[in-house]
């Protein structure tokens, strides 16, 4: 009876991955007007994003676009700033690296060496 309270925190653990935000489901909710996975849309596709800014960059944009858009130095930014959920803003922001093109990888990979 004692294991109890931890039996039901560990079966709360496995099953709350099913309970979890997915990228997906945040690209639907806030970025899908103007971000496209692989096309161009209003803004920059996930691919093309993903190729060029590493999680940091991709996190403070969503977060913080205007501050970030003058660090890059763009003169205008288009992006409105979002006020997410930890766990959303990690979930969008792997899904946007998810699009990462395979050269791309293998050739930081090669460059790091």
């Amino acid at each position: 009876m004692r294991n109890l309270p931890a039996l039901f925190l560990m079966v709360l653990a496995l099953t709350s991955s099913g309970w979890a935000v997915s990228g997906k489901k945040v690209f639907e909710t806030y970025c899908w007007g103007c971000h496209h996975q692989t096309a161009v849309a209003f803004g920059p596709p996930f691919e093309q994003i993903a190729s060029k800014r590493d999680a940091a960059t991709i996190r403070a944009m969503i977060s913080d676009p205007q501050s970030v858009s003058k660090t890059l130095g763009y003169r205008r930014n288009a992006m409105p700033k979002f006020t997410l959920k930890e766990e959303e803003l990690q979930a969008i922001t792997e899904y946007i690296l998810s699009y990462k093109p395979k050269t791309a990888e293998s050739n930081t990979t090669k460059a790091a060496k």
